[in-house]
């Protein structure tokens, strides 16, 4: 029904945004990694939508990349796969880790993402191997190459409270490549202590 929508952000939450057009505002549910793409009072922001009815209520899905788009889109084509669970895949990995994940058979990248098992894991693989397209831009995983001291610090700081969100923005300005995990928990705490 929308392709997109453009509008000014007027409020960011967990799991979704508020873009204002024309006096309207519409919550426009979406992935963290497109709520790190945007921040309030942004204007003009384009959000590529996918308009959903259900028998619990109407809700309104966006993202900021027609890529990222396209992969919700295609995650939803998979059996037992809706979109809170398609966006939770899309807030823990980027389009480019799943196709990478589906073109080679790697179930253990797709169970990264909350909900996601096993078994769900090759059935994404099995039903959109033949769906997506080859070109992949081979990504350096950050994640993968900060290693396990990363990992802890994200996790230790959503055990303190804070959002994937607010850590990502943060953590985006900091060098924690020869950082212990204390050491880059204590660097986004004092950042964050700023705003």
């Amino acid at each position: 029904m929308y392709e997109f929508i453009i509008g000014d952000v007027v409020a960011l939450k967990e799991d979704y945004v508020v873009l204002q057009n024309n006096g309207i505002g519409y919550r426009i549910y979406t992935s963290t990694n497109s709520i790190a793409n945007i921040e309030i009072g942004k204007k003009s922001v384009v959000m590529y939508t996918y308009f959903n009815v259900r028998e619990d209520g109407v809700y309104l899905y966006g993202f900021t990349s027609e890529e990222e788009m396209s992969m919700f889109k295609l995650l939803l084509l998979v059996s037992k796969i809706g979109p809170k669970i398609g966006l939770g895949i899309l807030s823990t990995l980027t389009p480019n880790q799943i196709k990478l994940g589906i073109m080679n058979n790697d179930s253990d990248v797709l169970c990264k993402a909350p909900g996601i098992g096993k078994k769900t894991a090759s059935r994404i693989i099995l039903e959109l191997k033949d769906r997506i397209d080859t070109n992949v831009e081979m990504e350096l995983d950050l994640e993968e190459i900060k290693g396990n001291d990363y990992d802890e610090a994200i996790n230790g700081l959503m055990f303190l409270g804070y959002s994937r969100n607010e850590i990502d923005k943060v953590l985006r300005k900091i060098d924690t490549s020869k950082m212990s995990t204390e050491d880059i928990i204590r660097e986004v705490l004092k950042k964050l202590s700023k705003h």
